[in-house]
């Protein structure tokens, strides 16, 4: 039975992972390096859960018992040790993920699922630095985590039908609705999204049609919820330049490769929500748009 479920990563992806779980009765240890980032989480896990009881999907008791089963450490043994299921929400860079795979390889048990939330990153390369590839899986939720419904869930080359069994039920446990997919660079949400906002970015370097232009044409002629230049910076254009890079690397197909306009802004710093600017412009500490830049 699983119970116990370690996130790592209490970042925008890690903090809704473990406010889902927990709000469906799991036991949740985050852990994550920074203890003013968990700090961070949790009150933006009880902002979420406060926007949930006011609009009456969930009550105050069980926000209370959502934010009981939460427990924070930032030390990863401490954190881990007990785990049935590990979900690692790390920043998207392969260094980092290994380094975690191979340390969650010696800390937890041999029963234990290791996942990982990735966006790119091979689930293959990630196994094979560790004792039992056969319990390694992908499971990439969707942001914002409590809210969407889709959970890819990506095979790798070693992993078992087991392993693929349990976390396929388990997402549903969720409320998710689990798609299995094959490890290949960028699986399927990314290497059909990144493609598109990049072919966005470069109609919008080439001149062709300004930020809000572009943007609108998607919503209204495709009906897109968000632009794809929008959804850039939510995702962040640090996070979209690296996904790309993956599938460049990945498949050697020129046409993957990242429009010059995105490598600058992220050489700038301007990677969308996080930072304030991107494509549009944010107000701190908030996602609220501001204005939109126009780059004519």
């Amino acid at each position: 039975m699983m119970k116990n479920i370690t996130v790592i990563g209490s970042g925008t992806m890690g903090n809704g992972i473990a406010h889902t779980f927990a709000q469906y009765g799991f036991e949740v240890s985050l852990v994550d390096i920074n203890a003013d980032a968990l700090n961070k989480a949790v009150q933006t896990i009880t902002s979420n859960l406060d926007r949930q009881v006011k609009k009456g999907t969930i009550d105050e008791q069980a926000k209370a018992a959502t934010l009981v089963r939460i427990k924070t450490y930032t030390d990863l043994k401490q954190g881990a040790a007990n785990a049935h299921l590990v979900v690692e929400a790390a920043t998207e860079n392969p260094e980092i993920k290994l380094n975690l795979f191979r340390q969650l390889s010696e800390i937890c048990t041999d029963e234990v699922i290791l996942a990982s939330n990735t966006s790119s990153i091979s689930i293959t390369q990630i196994a094979a630095v560790t004792k039992k590839p056969g319990n390694v899986i992908g499971m990439h939720f969707m942001n914002p985590v409590p809210v969407m419904k889709l959970v890819e869930v990506i095979r790798g080359y070693a992993t078992t039908d087991e392993t693929t069994q349990t976390v396929m039920a388990l997402a549903k446990t969720l409320g998710k609705d689990p798609v299995e997919v094959n490890d290949y660079p960028g699986f399927v949400a990314n290497r059909i999204l990144m493609p598109m906002i990049n072919e966005a970015i470069y109609t919008l370097y080439e001149g062709v049609a300004g930020v809000e232009e572009i943007d609108t044409v998607m919503k209204l002629g495709m009906a897109h919820p968000m632009g794809p230049l929008q959804l850039a910076d939510f995702i962040g254009l640090d996070v979209c330049l690296a996904i790309l890079k993956v599938l460049y690397n990945g498949f050697g197909n020129q046409k993957y490769a990242p429009c010059p306009l995105l490598v600058n802004m992220v050489t700038a710093g301007h990677n969308g929500v996080k930072t304030c600017s991107g494509f549009y412009k944010y107000s701190p500490g908030s996602k609220e748009l501001v204005v939109a830049d126009k780059f004519r």
